[in-house]
Formats: structure tokens, C-alpha cells, sequence
């Protein structure tokens, strides 16, 4: 079953920019990790800090990403960032992203396309310290779909 499709937007502000006028591309990352988290809002999935208490999850981190980049973006340009599941793994998940802007035609360019494999972490169990990755909650993925 697809995933459903959030779309996430913001404006880029002169800060966002490298001396050319283009987006240093970290930024791109950061706004995808804000879409990500943004994606799982929109369709309902509680805040990490109640996952915690309730499933002992604390978040999905990030373990492998790709990004390609196609055109170029500037200050005043306001990008979509447009999130789904592409794929539900054992105990991880394939998240894409694709950001587009509005383009004066009506039409819309697309600026970069992402794909981040993330998991769902719990804490370690016992003495040893760091994240495990568990099984994503059927009601998640079913919010997600």
C-alpha cells in the first residue's frame, strides 16, 4: 500500500545561502529532518516524548541517506518538501523526499530528490549505553499509510 504524502514548506532567507546566492546544501538536510518529523505529525503519530513513556521509542534516527541535487535554489524561493514512506523494512524504513518550487509558468521544478533509510530507536537495554533499533508499531505504520 503507498504511503500518504506530506508536504512540508519553507521560505529560503539570504542566511540559507553561500556567498553565490545558492543554498548551502546542509540546509537541504535540515529541512528534510524537519519534514520528516513533520510527516509523522500529519498523520498523527504522538510526540516522541509519549512514544517514549509508551513504546519506549524515542525517535527515528537517521542511517543512511542519498540526495540528488537538479536545479538550484535562492533566498525568496519557497520550497515544498513533499515526504513519504517509500518502503517498510524489518526494523527500519525508507523515507523520500522530493522538493520542488513553484515556478512562474504554474507548473513546479523539481530542486532535489532524497531517500533517508531511518529506524525506529528504543534506549539499549541494561548497562550498555546507546539507541537499538525495534520493529515500527503497526498503528504507526497504519497512520502512515
Amino acid at each position: 500500500m503507498a504511503s500518504r504524502e506530506i508536504t512540508y514548506s519553507v521560505r529560503v532567507e539570504f542566511g540559507d545561502c553561500d556567498p553565490a546566492r545558492i543554498v548551502w546544501f546542509p540546509n537541504f538536510f535540515r529541512w528534510i529532518d524537519a519534514a520528516s518529523r513533520h510527516f509523522f505529525v500529519e498523520c498523527g503519530v504522538p510526540p516522541w516524548h509519549e512514544l517514549a513513556k509508551s513504546h519506549g521509542i524515542i525517535g527515528t534516527p537517521l542511517v543512511d541517506t542519498h540526495a540528488k541535487f537538479i536545479k538550484t535554489a535562492s533566498y525568496g524561493d519557497t520550497l515544498h518538501i513533499h515526504a513519504s514512506i517509500a518502503e517498510w523494512r524489518g526494523k527500519s524504513f525508507v523515507q523520500r523526499y522530493r522538493v520542488t518550487r513553484d515556478n512562474p509558468q504554474g507548473g513546479s521544478d523539481l530542486i532535489m530528490e532524497c531517500d533517508e533509510v531511518r529506524i525506529f530507536a528504543a534506549q539499549r537495554e541494561g548497562d550498555v549505553p546507546g539507541i537499538r533499533a525495534v520493529v515500527a508499531p503497526e498503528e504507526i505504520r497504519r497512520l502512515c499509510e
